[in-house]
């Protein structure tokens, strides 16, 4: 039976979009708590069905799918830029397709303002106006107000019209800056975009016999398998070596292993690649909050995926993509690689910061490995032994040696060098996978 909480989720997931809630109105609707209200609204808003914002209450908001992460609620944009709703409430859950910034003539303005656009602009009452009439959704920069003859349209329109104390230029920054960093988490693989879901997942629960595993076994032709309970909760998991040679009407809880590892769907693939050749584990459980089973996914379908990941076209790029970018072969032999010191990558004063010599180095020692052994690695340690101040525009020399290759492992020695100096030593140990 589900629990309070999970009824709570559920009635929000089943309220229209657009609807307004509140602690005090799931409390009395759902006969709980006001606490055990607040503690479902708060997990519905990290699952992506409402968005609070301040001095307006909470909104069921659509959840967005991976592909159209980028495109941002008004909801959104009142947060961002803390802004204040004057009117138009009611259209707070609807996704924007762009935001035009009025600099120019109003009739040039209103050329470029269309449907679902967000108009950034002044004190500018007219143009407020005009906007609402296209179906644009209007914020208004500088602290200003607007007309009430405009408000009143913005809720006949359903459409919001925001005020922030923020200057034009800030308001854009912050918004690109908001639409940007939700491009590089469209990138990041998760756990739910590969997790072979529970209704296609082989389980066993505690209380099923041994000769179960058998019979799984045949059908399936795995060998390991998530065992739960009654609820569906993760008690431990069971393969082969755990039931050899035992008594096949024992139950599974008496030789399964207990307290086994979980990820949660929200999990990156490249953690939990990390954790699975960490701790040698072919496959793990995907749980939600409650433990209970979601799915399960295995080595091969992590590798698969972090393979097809490093094919895709990079859209929003991170700091280690801008350092990777900057790394090109070097003639000389004994220097393996050369790289440029960017704007980007400097701390405050202007040298290269401690976070971007970890990317080189990690970088550099994997280029290497990967020119001795085809395949995948995870990074086990890295020990950096001393780093000197590289200033802004310089150009670096990054010698890596190979110190010893197994099988299963690699170690690395890596050296910076600017102008012939060394300014930077450091060693990595790797964990490496056949592809």
């Amino acid at each position: 039976m589900a629990t309070k909480h999970e009824q709570i989720l559920e009635y929000i997931h089943r309220l229209p979009i657009g609807e307004k809630i509140s602690v005090r109105q799931i409390a009395k609707e759902m006969g709980v708590s006001e606490g055990t209200a607040y503690r479902a609204i708060k997990d519905a808003e990290n699952k992506g069905y409402v968005s609070t914002i301040e001095r307006v209450g909470t909104i069921r908001i659509e959840k967005k799918r991976k592909e159209n992460i980028e495109k941002l609620t008004y909801a959104e944009v009142v947060n961002i830029v803390d802004g204040q709703v004057l009117g138009g409430r009611e259209g707070l859950h609807k996704t924007l397709n762009r935001f035009v910034i009025g600099a120019m003539q109003l009739e040039a303005m209103m050329r470029y303002t269309g449907a679902g656009d967000l108009l950034i602009v002044g004190n500018r009452t007219k143009a407020h106006e005009l906007a609402l009439e296209a179906g644009a959704a209007v914020l208004i920069t500088g602290g200003f107000d607007t007309a009430d003859h405009v408000k009143k349209l913005a809720d006949e329109r359903q459409l919001p019209i925001i005020s922030t104390s923020y200057d034009t230029f800030t308001v854009a920054t912050m918004i690109n800056r908001a639409i940007y960093d939700q491009l590089i988490k469209k990138e990041i693989v998760l756990v739910e975009d590969i997790v072979t879901p529970v209704e296609k997942t082989a389980y066993l629960y505690t209380d099923d016999p041994v000769e179960r595993w058998y019979t799984l076994n045949r059908e399936t032709r795995h060998s390991r398998f998530p065992v739960v309970d009654g609820q569906l909760k993760v008690q431990g998991i069971v393969t082969a070596k755990d039931v050899l040679d035992m008594d096949r009407q024992l139950p599974i809880e008496k030789v399964m292993t207990k307290q086994p590892i979980t990820v949660n769907g929200k999990t990156s693939v490249a953690f939990a690649s990390h954790i699975m050749v960490w701790e040698g584990i072919e496959l793990l459980p995907v749980v939600d909050d409650h433990n209970r089973l979601q799915g399960i996914i295995s080595r091969q379908d992590v590798l698969k995926a972090l393979q097809m990941a490093q094919r895709q076209p990079q859209v929003g790029e991170t700091i280690d993509d801008l350092v990777t970018a900057q790394f090109r072969e070097s003639g000389d032999k004994e220097t393996l690689f050369r790289c440029t010191i960017t704007p980007q990558m400097t701390n405050y004063l202007g040298t290269l910061s401690y976070g971007v010599f970890t990317t080189i180095v990690t970088e550099a020692a994997a280029r290497m490995l990967r020119a001795y052994k085809r395949g995948d690695l995870v990074m086990e340690s890295i020990t950096i032994y001393f780093i000197k101040p590289v200033q802004i525009d310089s150009t670096v020399d990054v010698q890596a040696k190979l110190l010893e290759l197994g099988r299963k492992f690699g170690k690395v020695d890596v050296e910076v060098y600017n102008e012939g100096a060394i300014v930077g030593k450091a060693m990595m140990m790797c964990q490496l996978i056949d592809r």
